[in-house]
């Protein structure tokens, strides 16, 4: 790092931010609170005049400043939280103190930036953020009334599974003989089918507006592999943003947390749970479609119409994925006996790698 720079660190808040500048000629660190929205951090950086390195925590605060910075050629990132060391024995958290924290850490280079999307991507992925808070917020409704049932001792005789025709025409025969078990059961009914229904809204909004998306090449092809529906790509895409990024499936499947932690010492080489770094929603999608892998290597009508039209390449790697996921699978699970929810992240794992490669196609 250049010692003419001005290192700056910014703990930003909605209605004004603390800075700490440190200038590397002298070494002098100062601190200046600004009052006002992100945007007017800008006109202040401005100011400092001569080169300047700033750097704020990613957070609710979003990316606003990071482009109104870059729009005026000032160098300003935006640090992932979970890079910021702060010692376990430490009980005092005030403005300064972080504004501080950021700068020496930036001179250290022990910060990890995060990418700032542009304004397109971003509002596409908050499309896919706003579907999987839908889907969660149905989940819980359905876990809610499924309780209630329960409690009272009140079970689906079948046929079929739960949320079919056949369980939703049971349900809405159930009748109770008191006043409040009826108005907490339709409440509970009411709450599934307005989920259920923002749900559809938002899979069909996607599914419209997935070709006017920044990846929608990318989109399509990825629909070509089992398991991976215009949803599910859409919202793998939203998280990951460019593949091209990635060097290598290994620095994929890291920034997504689905491979082994480790603590190894010595001769000692010890490898615990997945790391759950990065984001839960892409990680979710994979495993939901590694489930998919289970089943014998084929082509089916959904599949096959998935698959019309595009790229011959990407249509082999999805085959070449079936082969050996499947085959992963009989190993693992049938052969060596591996519990399930194992096999499954591991080939999850092996999933992102081949949806890595499909990503690379020019």
């Amino acid at each position: 790092m250049s010692n003419d720079r001005t290192i700056v660190g910014l703990d930003v808040h909605a209605k004004a931010t603390q800075a700490a500048v440190l200038e590397m000629t002298t070494g002098e660190l100062s601190f200046r609170r600004v009052s006002g929205p992100p945007s007017e951090i800008v006109g202040y950086l401005q100011g400092l005049g001569g080169s300047v390195l700033a750097t704020y925590e990613a957070g609710p605060m979003g990316y606003g400043l990071a482009r109104a910075a870059a729009e005026r050629g000032l160098d300003v990132r935006v640090c992932a939280p979970g890079s910021i060391l702060r010692r376990p024995h430490e009980r005092i958290k005030t403005d300064r103190r972080d504004a501080e924290r950021l700068a020496r850490l930036l001179i250290a280079g022990e910060l990890s930036f995060v990418r700032v999307p542009s304004v397109q991507e971003e509002s596409f992925r908050d499309l896919a953020r706003c579907r999987e808070a839908a889907r969660g917020d149905l989940m819980r409704a359905r876990h809610r009334l499924g309780k209630l049932l329960l409690r009272r001792d009140i079970r689906f005789p079948g046929p079929g599974s739960n949320w079919t025709q056949a369980h939703w025409k049971w349900l809405n025969g159930l009748e109770f003989d008191d006043v409040p078990s009826r108005a907490v059961l339709a409440d509970y009914l009411t709450g599934v089918r307005a989920l259920e229904q923002r749900r559809g809204a938002l899979n069909d909004i996607i599914e419209g507006t997935s070709p006017e998306s920044p990846w929608a090449q990318t989109i399509a092809r990825l629909r070509c592999m089992r398991g991976i529906n215009t949803v599910t790509a859409f919202g793998l895409c939203a998280e990951i943003g460019d593949f091209h990024r990635f060097a290598h499936p290994r620095t994929l499947t890291a920034y997504l947390g689905i491979v082994p932690s480790e603590h190894s010492s010595g001769e000692q080489t010890r490898r615990g749970p997945i790391t759950k770094a990065g984001s839960p929603h892409a990680r979710r999608l994979l495993v939901e479609a590694a489930h998919h892998y289970r089943h014998q290597p084929a082509i089916g009508m959904a599949l096959a119409r998935r698959q019309d039209g595009q790229d011959p390449r990407a249509c082999e790697i999805a085959w070449r994925a079936q082969r050996r996921l499947h085959h992963q699978y009989q190993r693992l699970r049938l052969q060596r006996g591996k519990p399930a929810n194992i096999v499954t992240v591991a080939l999850a794992r092996e999933l992102a790698a081949f949806a890595w490669e499909v990503g690379q196609l020019n």
